[in-house]
């Protein structure tokens, strides 16, 4: 199928033929109900602007990757650590505040978190424009992978979706600005550094995303539990927008009309669902397990290499 007869592809029409929407109304949800709040508004704990960042990890990837911060809290032995110094005093030179402050005054900054020592206030995130996230993925590679989050409303699972996607290659995440929570302080944490080379585009109609996805050549996947095809029957092959449902119910049925294909982990025990985010590494490495024989990595030996060594190490045995 080329990209012009993607563009005309209808939402009940998927690769198996016509789907019975009548069976999603007992549909369960992939993933397990969690104590995130039931809508994010004025009341929500954490504001989505939030400019706090902190941790090692976090703190020291803004750095390397020259992010524009406007403050530093850190305690004395760590700012001379020769991890941090050297970018502190570039930080510094390009008009960030360092204080040195005691442990007890981290504390007050992050309101008890885990700071390890060091927090930094950074301009708030800069989301991508779906079409330019959309471009960027396909000049990097030639079978580009999107993540699409559909309300997910707990900030560690989307910290934990992010650094997950990063790792295993995805080249960016879809998120609507509504329902769902937005890059907070704790996302960034949990992410690990993980969003200082990971796009994240914020939209408004998410099933508008989904049909400009369509209109790029993206297949749509929805992930879901007990309803569609086995994880491992499924050949993700070209371009491909992989779509997480909630936390507390799963993929909209909205959502689903706009997917291409529903697929299902297989589960063997009596655990009825997953964690979204630990049913999203599944899912993509899944995705990287069979896309695997297809990455060449510059540091990766060849096998003309490997045999020479091989005999190498016999000849100097003998």
């Amino acid at each position: 199928m080329t990209n012009q007869d993607r563009r005309f592809r209808t939402p009940n029409k998927w690769k198996g033929g016509k789907s019975n929407r009548s069976d999603y109304k007992h549909q369960k949800p992939l993933y397990k109900p969690t104590s995130a709040p039931e809508h994010l508004g004025s009341t929500q704990v954490e504001q989505e602007d939030s400019d706090l960042l902190y941790g090692r990890h976090p703190v020291l990837s803004a750095l390397e990757n020259q992010r524009q911060l406007n403050r530093v809290w850190i305690i004395p032995h760590l700012r001379y650590d020769p991890r941090f110094h050297p970018l502190l005093l570039e930080a510094k030179a390009k008009g960030a505040v360092i204080d040195e402050v005691e442990p007890r005054r981290l504390n007050q900054i992050t309101q008890g978190a885990n700071h390890q020592g060091v927090a930094a206030q950074v301009a708030p995130y800069s989301y991508k424009d779906l079409g330019e996230l959309i471009e960027e993925a396909k000049a990097k590679v030639q079978q580009p992978l999107l993540l699409v989050g559909d309300g997910i409303t707990d900030p560690h699972n989307l910290g934990a979706i992010i650094r997950t996607a990063e790792a295993l290659g995805a080249q960016g995440l879809v998120i609507p600005q509504r329902r769902a929570v937005g890059v907070t302080s704790a996302v960034m944490k949990v992410a690990a550094g993980a969003l200082e080379t990971f796009p994240i585009a914020r939209v408004v109609n998410l099933s508008r995303a989904l049909e400009e996805l369509k209109a790029a050549g993206f297949w749509i996947y929805g992930t879901t539990a007990g309803y569609g095809k086995l994880l491992h029957t499924v050949e993700f092959t070209g371009p491909i927008a992989l779509v997480i449902g909630s936390e507390g119910n799963g993929l909209s049925l909205l959502t689903q009309r706009c997917c291409d294909n529903l697929v299902s982990i297989p589960l063997q025990g009596k655990t009825p669902s997953l964690n979204a985010s630990v049913a999203t590494a599944i899912t993509l490495y899944e995705v990287y397990r069979q896309r695997l024989p297809n990455l060449l990595y510059l540091n990766q030996p060849t096998e003309n290499f490997l045999k020479k060594k091989s005999v190498d190490s016999i000849t100097k045995c003998k």
